[in-house]
């Protein structure tokens, strides 16, 4: 508990938590022949300025849709950096690779044929209660139905224990996001909490629901089955 005394969250610098500079390789559940990288990333700097475009693109895409996230108004590119990249990212692309340093210089037309998905983490509240984590999942848009959020999902997990996050927190599943509410019901997350006509979502109408998830990272235990040492 003495980390936890320190509030290492609190003041947004996350100076005392851990950066996590190791890739992830594995291969993917639902084509065990296709390899991806989960690559770390604490600054967006990190991330090769054509790649960051895409993800800022496929965030626009997904407000526009407007089903799965409670934003309804598409953010510039230093307002979606601030907002997506406030403590830690992970972003998969297919292939094996040590780090974005050898890929800077790819064309936009690579990006968009090995970009996968990617996920953020920080915290869910402030001060006191910062240890509790939330994250936001991005598939890339073209590539949904293989089995990405899934494998997004088990990482998120992993990476955000070995951060030092306490118990995740999802605030607003939507119930008509099937999807997701089979991910996290998957990957053993406890209802914690419904919220009724929480959304006007694009095309619906009626409102919609959305259900609160949550799970103890303290008592979870990493699944290394997929991951290549």
């Amino acid at each position: 508990m003495d980390f936890y005394k320190q509030l290492p969250f609190a003041d947004g610098t996350f100076a005392l938590t851990t950066t996590i500079t190791t890739p992830l390789v594995f291969r993917l559940e639902k084509n065990p022949l296709k390899t991806a990288t989960l690559l770390p990333v604490h600054d967006p700097t990190q991330v090769p300025p054509a790649l960051l475009d895409l993800l800022h693109h496929e965030f626009n895409y997904i407000v526009e849709e407007g089903l799965t996230y409670p934003h309804h108004v598409t953010m510039t590119r230093e307002e979606f950096i601030k907002y997506w990249f406030a403590h830690f990212v992970a972003i998969l692309i297919e292939g094996d690779h040590l780090s974005f340093a050898e890929l800077h210089q790819q064309p936009p037309s690579y990006w968009n044929e090995v970009y996968l998905g990617n996920f953020y983490i920080k915290p869910n509240y402030i001060g006191r209660c910062s240890h509790v984590c939330n994250a936001g999942f991005l598939v890339n848009h073209q590539k949904r139905g293989l089995g990405l959020g899934k494998e997004l999902g088990k990482r998120y997990l992993a990476w955000a224990k070995q951060l030092g996050y306490a118990y995740s927190v999802f605030n607003l599943v939507f119930e008509t996001n099937v999807a997701s509410l089979r991910i996290w019901d998957g990957l053993g997350f406890e209802r914690i909490g419904y919220v009724k006509n929480v959304a006007m979502l694009r095309g619906m109408d009626s409102l919609v629901g959305a259900y609160m998830f949550g799970k103890d990272l303290l008592e979870y235990t990493p699944d290394q089955e997929h991951v290549k040492a």
